[in-house]
């Protein structure tokens, strides 16, 4: 593993991948792995489904008119998620100005269709793995990832990892400091909202990988954000509508909101469950620290709340729909009996005369 740039693409195409599947069908091209963690002891780290990874190859990118060659690999979640990984080795001895300026060039640079060929590629061998994402919209995230062997430690990380040109305050140069982790002398991670910085002699990858991991949930809970946004607007308009219609309609319409809305309530709390438990650091406390950091720094638990809150809403809705069918079918039944009181009446009455 060389000095390089890591840029992401994660992208969310599908409702689930059958990982099993996946790897059968990439494997025919090209050589796939399972994501394994180097440095942890057994169960310190439990992956409940590692990701399939598969190497695409390399590309030629230029970047401010640099030539530099870009290795591409591809990690497929379970969870529906594909990540794009373009590594471009770094010159040796580049110096902190160069990597600075590359810094700034990689933030403006458009790399997006070497990414959606990639991403049609992968998206054309998985045909038969998966189904599509229900929500229409694009829903990805980006990250870039500056990962070293060499690194001196009294230079100034800041600038690279905010591509900021201009001369930064102490206290924006604290702040994101404080976000600094080392387990030992030759090692160190510093995590920004939509960078970092890992330092490894030894050339492990765990903590790109737990931060990828930190992304992908980031990635579901957005997307699930998002299709419930879509069902609350949905349920609005269908109970709108549903108020335009005869009593007796319209209870029947409410019978059908309310059950789509508890199957959407079921599988957002299972899947958003299965995306929090999807790696669970256990025992490695050094870990643990990067990786709820990284859940932090990303704002993952906001969008939880805000998925939280509309599934409250949701819920609220069906209490309120299910409690005026049950008033109706309340006064149906009293209207039943005040009929059969009349017709007892009446045939009383008949029998008189």
């Amino acid at each position: 593993m060389k000095d390089s740039v890591w840029l992401y693409r994660l992208y969310d195409i599908a409702e689930e991948f059958d990982l099993a599947k996946v790897e059968q069908c990439l494997a025919k091209d090209r050589p796939t792995s399972r994501l394994k963690l180097t440095r942890v002891r057994p169960k310190s780290i439990v992956i409940e489904n590692p990701p399939v990874a598969v190497h695409l190859g390399q590309v030629n990118v230029n970047i401010d008119r640099k030539p530099l060659t870009g290795f591409l690999t591809a990690k497929v979640y379970d969870l529906g998620v594909v990540s794009l990984i373009m590594r471009l080795d770094l010159p040796a001895n580049i110096s902190y100005q160069e990597l600075h300026a590359l810094a700034l060039h990689l933030y403006a640079a458009d790399l997006e269709p070497v990414f959606a060929e990639q991403l049609n590629y992968i998206k054309k061998a998985l045909t038969q793995t998966y189904t599509p994402s229900s929500v229409q919209e694009d829903f990805n995230e980006d990250f870039t990832l500056f990962y070293f062997r060499h690194w001196d430690k009294t230079r100034n990380p800041v600038p690279i990892l905010l591509a900021e040109n201009e001369e930064l305050s102490e206290q924006t140069i604290t702040d994101t400091l404080r976000n600094s982790f080392s387990y030992g002398n030759r090692d160190l991670a510093v995590i920004t909202w939509d960078s970092a910085l890992v330092y490894d002699e030894d050339g492990s990858t765990d903590i790109p990988d737990l931060l990828e991991f930190a992304l992908t949930q980031l990635l579901e809970l957005r997307y699930y954000d998002g299709v419930l946004s879509e069902e609350l607007n949905r349920m609005y308009s269908h109970i709108e509508e549903a108020g335009s219609f005869s009593w007796y309609p319209r209870l029947a319409r409410y019978r059908k909101i309310t059950k789509k809305l508890m199957e959407i309530v079921a599988d957002v709390t299972e899947i958003t469950e299965k995306v929090q438990n999807s790696l669970k650091v256990t025992e490695d406390v050094f870990y643990a620290r990067v990786y709820g950091a990284a859940l932090a720094i990303f704002r993952t638990q906001a969008w939880n709340n805000s998925i939280q809150h509309k599934i409250s809403v949701i819920q609220r809705t069906y209490q309120m729909l299910t409690a005026e069918i049950e008033n109706s079918r309340a006064m149906l039944v009293e209207w039943a009996i005040v009929l059969l009181i009349l017709l007892e009446i009446i045939l009383g009455l008949l029998k008189l005369f």
